[in-house]
């Protein structure tokens, strides 16, 4: 009995004590605007974009990572996508393509 009190108290310690690197980011879209418009993220990172609009629908749209425009998402609903590799990029929205932003992403 008190080895298994043991162990677990062990691997309580190693599950808290595990480094999380990757993080969530989001962005909100709102007046037909990306809020912010740009940001700085570490590679393994999530950027999350939510619908605040009152009756607008959008869609995040990177026209060099994606051949085909995405779905459209509603009022109170998100979209998300984890950034793997560093770089510059560019998105819009496709039904609004004067909205417009940039992840940029760094290496850890």
């Amino acid at each position: 009995m008190f080895m298994k009190m043991i162990s677990a108290i062990l691997a309580t310690g190693l599950l808290f004590s595990m480094p999380s690197f990757a993080k969530e980011v989001v962005v909100e879209i709102y007046k037909k605007k990306f809020i912010p418009a740009e940001i700085t993220i570490e590679a393994g990172d999530t950027v999350i974009w939510k619908n605040i609009e009152k009756r607008q629908y959008h869609n995040v749209w990177f026209k060099s990572l994606d051949a085909e425009e995405p779905d459209y998402f509603f009022p109170d609903e998100s979209y998300q996508r984890t950034f793997d590799e560093a770089g510059k990029f560019p998105y819009e929205c496709g039904p609004h393509p004067k909205m417009t932003g940039v992840v940029t992403v760094k290496q850890p």
